[in-house]
């Protein structure tokens, strides 16, 4: 099998085609996600506890001197993209839970029986004219 078949069999797959969908919808949904939490959740956290922006906060380590600016470790920054992830994780583990009971409701079905194939039948008919 040539290289070009071969990748283009693999490419083809729909399993490549799903995962590049949801890398592309992940990312997406990334952005809504940080826009929610910096432009939604913050600003009135940030006023309940007294008009802080939690962007703005920060421990200056060294003052700037001359050309060089200040040395500042931002853990509003890092507050705000914990919130993001608690707030994608949660989204995940919400989608997962559909999907797995989704699927046990698949599984709960019972499977209907396959039907007899044609010298089953013919067979059944056989035994039931000997019986007669």
């Amino acid at each position: 099998m040539s290289m070009i078949k071969e990748f283009k069999e693999f490419a083809i797959k729909g399993n490549m085609i799903d995962m590049a969908v949801g890398i592309i919808i992940g990312a997406a949904f990334g952005k809504i996600v940080s826009s929610l939490v910096k432009d939604v959740i913050m600003p009135p956290l940030g006023i309940l506890i007294g008009g802080v922006d939690f962007k703005d906060l920060a421990v200056t380590l060294k003052d700037a001197a001359g050309d060089a600016p200040a040395v500042t470790l931002n853990y509003g920054m890092f507050i705000q993209t914990c919130v993001d992830f608690l707030i994608v994780a949660f989204a995940i583990f919400m989608a997962v839970k559909v999907i797995n009971a989704l699927k046990k409701k698949e599984e709960a079905k019972p499977a209907e029986p396959p039907k007899p194939s044609r010298e089953e039948e013919l067979l059944t008919e056989i035994r039931d004219l000997l019986k007669k």
